[in-house]
């Protein structure tokens, strides 16, 4: 049995969970809504503020899905209740991020800005403090949307092991390699 797939998923006060008979799982809470193409073999059963994923056999690609759905369920009702945030620091001489709206705005040592239009659904804010580095912060209530931006915008410009530069999540500990000068010794 999938540990991930058995654990029951709790219901928070203000949120609706609506399953159609295609498996289409929808979940409204005060922040928003969001849906879920759920595979047909997978049952899906709802009771007392509870939610339950259930498998019809012990097949392989069953035992998959079980764990897998359970948690897209989850991590759907725990955006559209608290939500998602991501925070990335640019790390480097004269980088900097800006944004108008949904329009982020990088200048990160090219020749030229990298202009990125986000999707509606992720909220984007920009901090530049003296003597720090600049701060991205990106919030939505789709997790997988949310990671998926956040890794296009650190594939503009990955940290490099030697001095640290790019864009890194804040907290992230990077793997520092050292220079030709270590070698000579």
């Amino acid at each position: 049995m999938s540990r991930i797939g058995k654990a029951p998923i709790n219901i928070p006060a203000g949120v609706t969970i609506s399953i159609s008979d295609a498996n289409l799982v929808t979940v409204k809470g005060p922040k928003g809504e969001l849906t879920q193409d759920v595979d047909t073999d997978i049952k899906i059963s709802q009771e007392d503020g509870i939610l339950t994923v259930e498998r019809p056999s012990e097949q392989k690609r069953h035992k998959a899905l079980h764990g897998l759905y359970r948690s897209l369920i989850n991590n759907m009702v725990i955006g559209v209740t608290e939500g998602y945030k991501s925070q990335q620091e640019l790390v480097g001489v004269g980088y900097r991020a800006t944004n108008v709206g949904n329009t982020l705005d990088l200048v990160l040592g090219f020749s030229h800005h990298f202009v990125f239009e986000l999707p509606k659904e992720i909220n984007v804010t920009t901090t530049s403090e003296k003597g720090k580095n600049p701060v991205i912060i990106l919030e939505s209530i789709d997790k997988q949307l949310l990671g998926q931006v956040a890794a296009k915008i650190r594939s503009l410009r990955a940290p490099e092991p030697y001095k640290g530069k790019g864009i890194k999540f804040v907290g992230e500990v990077l793997r520092r390699k050292a220079g030709k000068s270590a070698a000579k010794k």
